[in-house]
């Protein structure tokens, strides 16, 4: 898959497949997509879906629907690499084949973005999205990211010292998404001029943090079973989350587990022993997900993490046929399960 510039004609070829774990610079790319779609043909309807939550066939019938009160649609697919059934995937190459066969398709007025955290998705949809339309968003550097703060605090009117940027990094999951959403709050609380250190960071930072299945997974991965429970807890008075979203969120993690341990086996079989232009490669140059991840690897093997996968989908279809507070007793039984699940049990996981 190549890194090229996206086309500038939305017209030849209204879908694109954005991979890779930078999120923050993928959403402005579909952002700026939109408005030209929008510049070019008018007001559009916005979907944002995952890919576990909507049939294919329901998707592409969206996208070959008209629209009766907009001059079209504009669809986002989240988690685009469980797309793995053969005839969803033949479903969704044959829409895209057919609005990218002829050079100029001005009937249609949808337009697709498949996304997806991991760096690749089955190589059949890859090969149908034009070669220009695929790019892959690798995480930052870390000198990148480092930039990237302190040009934040500059253009908000603030300063902040090294040692301020160094405690972010190592609190926050390192990708410009979730970086601004946790430099955001400090303009609202210091006035221009202010000098940020890590003092007020580790303020602002504590006070402000939302829940999520990152932040479950770090408290499975420190084998703590009561703030696992208090995390989802407090996830499930969210109205922007829910149970199925949290198990896709937290199968992400263990699977980028499954890539953490199979870099300490090319480095010997320690974590502290991987060179560190293989854990930038896996996306694990940050501080604190190096260590999060060490930590999990601690308590799971490879056994353990595929027999939690398993769980988790297992869970995934009992959650999505119950619901209210049935939902919230399956998880955290399922919670309970994961945290007994390590290598102190000689890795048996039983399926959910």
């Amino acid at each position: 898959m190549t890194a090229k510039a996206v086309s500038k004609n939305t017209g030849t070829a209204p879908v694109w497949l954005f991979t890779g774990p930078e999120n923050g610079e993928k959403n402005a790319e579909i952002e700026k997509i939109k408005l030209q779609a929008e510049k070019q043909h008018g007001n559009l309807e916005n979907y944002k879906y995952y890919a576990q939550d909507i049939k294919t066939g329901d998707l592409v019938s969206l996208l070959q629907n008209g629209s009766l009160f907009s001059a079209g649609k504009f669809v986002v697919l989240g988690n685009a690499e469980l797309i793995k059934l053969k005839d969803e995937i033949t479903i969704l190459t044959d829409w895209i084949h057919s609005v990218t066969s002829v050079r100029e398709n001005p009937e249609n007025n949808s337009f697709l973005i498949l996304l997806s955290d991991e760096i690749s998705i089955d190589k059949k949809i890859e090969t149908a999205v034009p070669d220009g339309h695929k790019k892959i968003f690798w995480e930052l550097f870390e000198d990148r990211k480092e930039q990237w703060i302190v040009s934040f605090f500059k253009k908000e009117g603030l300063s902040i010292d090294e040692k301020a940027v160094r405690l972010i990094l190592e609190m926050v999951e390192n990708n410009t998404e979730t970086l601004r959403a946790a430099c955001s709050p400090f303009p609202l609380f210091y006035g221009k001029g202010t000098m940020i250190t890590e003092n007020e960071v580790e303020y602002i930072i504590s006070h402000n943090k939302e829940e999520n299945a990152f932040t479950l997974f770090d408290a499975l991965s420190k084998h703590d079973f009561e703030n696992a429970a208090a995390v989802f807890r407090k996830i499930s008075l969210s109205k922007d989350s829910s149970p199925p979203q949290v198990i896709a969120g937290l199968s992400y993690c263990f699977r980028r587990l499954q890539d953490w341990l199979s870099l300490e086996e090319q480095a010997g079989g320690s974590g502290r022993n991987i060179p560190a232009d293989m854990l930038r490669k896996g996306g694990f140059s940050g501080i604190k997900i190096q260590n999060q991840y060490r930590s999990a690897a601690r308590i799971w093997n490879k056994p353990a993490v595929e027999g939690i996968l398993a769980m988790l989908t297992d869970a995934d279809g009992e959650l999505r046929s119950s619901g209210g507070q049935m939902q919230n007793m399956i998880f955290e039984y399922l919670l309970y399960r994961i945290s007994k699940a390590g290598r102190v049990n000689n890795a048996r996981v039983s399926r959910f």
